[in-house]
């Protein structure tokens, strides 16, 4: 009973960031916003709900990581090189492709992981390692291209920010390993997000934002940082503790299949067969590697 309930909430969060993929690129078509101005709002928001819950519930770890100088200078580089970047290039890559290939361009990121670990062992990567990076390519390739090497589907731009994506996860998950093990991950990340969209902030100058805001737009911003941050995070970590971190990340591989659903039924945009090849290529990657992680 404990796995069903583990597995729904991990599902139920994989959901949840997929729709909230979906309202992002919601937002870039029907209003003047830039990527970076809803990425520092929506940093900024999310983080303050995670600080909040973090106060109420580990009040002690929120605390003592500002009195650790060394732990203050890690946060504040997995604010800018990790979660900032990460959230920055996430919504670039839905502002100039769409929410699901957006999200399975990002997906490539396990595989950068990979080859940094690779490179921190000093060895070659093994065959499975090697059929991962492999299938990674080739499932960009078919996205970028629909497999014509002589045409781009997607622009230059968005392959760009979507690889980017990939390559920012990877700091994004790397970087705060050592502060998460100390500090918990609500600490880290909430912190992470404030500090992040803080200079997010400061450097695209969000206050210079000119356009009126209407309830559609606050019912999808709502979405994005509610479902898609403060609540499908702490349901995932919830996942995670009943169900295991493998199966638990098997699960939320479902994330670019509901924002691909979300995207067709909801913004009406169209899929193609080497879309969806594409999409396959990069699953066999995900499932690749963590099955070697679970052996």
């Amino acid at each position: 009973m404990k796995k069903n309930t583990g597995a729904v909430i991990a599902i139920a969060a994989a959901v949840f960031w997929g729709f909230s993929g979906t309202c992002g690129q919601y937002i870039f078509e029907t209003f003047p916003v830039d990527a970076s101005h809803l990425t520092s709002l929506r940093m900024l928001s999310a983080g303050l709900i995670l600080v909040v819950i973090g106060m109420a519930g580990r009040k002690p770890e929120m605390k003592t990581i500002w009195k650790d100088r060394n732990s203050v200078r890690d946060l504040l580089i997995f604010s800018v090189f990790g979660i900032m970047l990460c959230q920055l290039s996430y919504m670039k890559a839905i502002q100039w492709t769409n929410s699901g290939t957006a999200t399975i361009l990002q997906y490539t990121g396990p595989v950068m992981i990979m080859v940094v670990t690779c490179l921190s062992e000093k060895r070659l990567p093994q065959r499975k390692e090697t059929l991962a990076i492999c299938m990674a390519l080739l499932g960009t390739f078919l996205l970028a291209t629909h497999g014509n090497i002589h045409t781009m589907v997607l622009t230059p731009r968005g392959l760009v920010w979507g690889i980017l994506a990939a390559v920012t996860l990877a700091a994004y998950t790397l970087l705060p390993q050592k502060l998460i093990a100390r500090y918990g991950s609500i600490a880290v990340t909430g912190y992470g997000m404030v500090l992040g969209g803080v200079v997010l902030s400061l450097l695209t100058r969000v206050w210079t934002m000119d356009f009126t805001p209407d309830y559609r737009f606050f019912l999808a911003f709502g979405a994005i940082v509610v479902l898609g941050t403060a609540l499908s995070f702490s349901m995932f970590l919830k996942g995670v503790s009943m169900i295991g971190p493998v199966k638990a990340s098997l699960i939320a591989s479902i994330e670019p299949v509901a924002a691909t659903v979300f995207m067709i039924l909801w913004l009406k945009v169209p899929f193609q067969l080497m879309d969806l090849a594409g999409f396959l290529c990069i699953f066999v990657t995900v499932f690749l590697l963590l099955k070697k992680e679970k052996d």
